[in-house]
């Protein structure tokens, strides 16, 4: 019994495909719903340092809220 399950394509159960994650280096400007323009500064360990003026933010993966500019 291996047949696989018809599921409707709103179910919340669908297998969801993943979105493009952006690949991000030191220096690339990206823009932030929240915080702003800013120019990353680090990359790695699943996650990219941002600063943003004075402020610098850790922004986990797969960087939804960042914007490559």
């Amino acid at each position: 019994m291996n047949t696989p399950r018809s599921r409707l394509k709103s179910s919340p159960f669908a297998e969801r495909i993943a979105d493009e994650v952006p690949t991000l280096a030191v220096a690339d400007r990206v823009a932030h719903d929240k915080y702003g323009l800013g120019e990353v500064k680090a990359v790695g360990g699943g996650c990219v340092i941002v600063a943003f003026g004075s402020e610098r933010v850790r922004v986990a993966s797969p960087y939804s809220k960042l914007t490559r500019l």
